[in-house]
């Protein structure tokens, strides 16, 4: 059972991938900085749990939040289902697959044959457009291969795994509207929305906020650390190469603006275009200096980080401030 024409070529982030290559199925054809900003998708928290190793940098919003706001903003019909059940799980799959449609999964990456680097993390996701006796066909991030395969038996383990960020074998499908979804009014409301999302976070270690308490944590992370040499290049290799295209999302919404500028006449966009694109390079060297930190054990690094946070909160503040003064359709 396999359907043709599912893909979404050099796909960076895991859920952006899936949403668009399942988009693409259904005649939809938007970039992946399109997607996620559309999903609302930049943001910044500061995790460090008790039961973590070592403390967690993230730029986006929860799993599955950017595919759930892409369909409301474009009017797309998202059909999720979940169930403890592994049987009624692969139902709901080879249903929708029997029915023509790929099927977005929630997954456990460490299950999956073909990542090399066995972690877990249950926030990852693929598009499935395929089956035979033994193997789903997947599509998954350019870095993880594109088109991929894994036993039936590896991908049951993958959706039914429990622990932080899993789902209960979460699956999907999307429809899209008669017609083309007015962009503009989209582009418009979508920034707006993320923008106020960041200014104003629930919690300390959310936004602008968690962004300056990272820059005060960040400073003492050697003493943090059971193992300076493995845990601070690992926490910097996130933030550029863990499915973020660089600069911790910062790059995907610096290329989402400007694709918005050609689409949306106004000038607190084009400032926050720029804003975004003197910020991202600020984030690549926060990660730089991290990871310097950690090989050498040298606290003068994390200094340097630490200050480039600081300052990073500032910027941030101020871009998000411009554009939440995006003018509403109309005006």
């Amino acid at each position: 059972m396999i359907i043709d024409n599912v893909a979404f070529p050099a796909g960076q982030h895991c859920e952006t991938t899936t949403l668009g290559a399942l988009l693409r199925h259904e005649g939809l054809n938007l970039s992946e900085p399109m997607l996620f900003g559309l999903g609302e998708g930049l943001g910044f928290v500061y995790w460090d749990a008790k039961n973590m190793d070592f403390p967690f940098l993230g730029g986006r919003t929860k799993p599955t939040a950017i595919t759930r706001t892409v369909a409301d903003r474009l009017g797309l019909t998202l059909h999720i289902q979940e169930t403890a059940s592994p049987r009624k799980a692969w139902q709901n799959v080879a249903t929708a697959l029997t029915a023509g449609r790929p099927v977005g999964l929630q997954l456990d990456c460490y299950h999956l044959d073909y990542f090399t680097t066995k972690v877990h993390f249950g926030g990852h996701f693929a598009a499935m457009y395929g089956y035979d006796d033994t193997h789903a066909y997947l599509i998954d991030t350019a870095q993880q291969g594109g088109t991929v395969t894994t036993t039936l038996t590896s991908l049951q383990r993958a959706r039914d795994e429990r622990g932080p960020m899993t789902a209960r074998n979460l699956s999907y499908t999307i429809a899209k509207p008669t017609g083309q979804p007015d962009l503009g009014d989209a582009i418009r409301a979508a920034i707006r929305n993320n923008a106020h999302a960041f200014l104003n976070p629930p919690i300390a270690n959310l936004g602008h906020r968690g962004i300056a308490k990272a820059a005060r944590r960040v400073a003492r992370w050697l003493d943090r650390s059971s193992d300076p040499y493995r845990d601070l290049p690992l926490a910097a290799a996130l933030m550029e190469r863990g499915g973020t295209g660089g600069a911790l999302f910062r790059n995907m919404y610096r290329d989402f603006l400007a694709e918005c500028a050609t689409i949306v006449d106004d000038d607190n966009l084009r400032r926050g275009h720029q804003l975004y694109a003197e910020i991202a390079p600020l984030w690549a060297e926060v990660a730089h200096h991290i990871t310097a930190a950690g090989e050498a054990t040298d606290p003068d690094h994390l200094s340097r980080a630490s200050a480039i946070l600081t300052e990073l909160a500032d910027r941030e503040r101020h871009a998000m401030q411009l554009l939440t003064a995006i003018a509403p359709a109309g005006r």
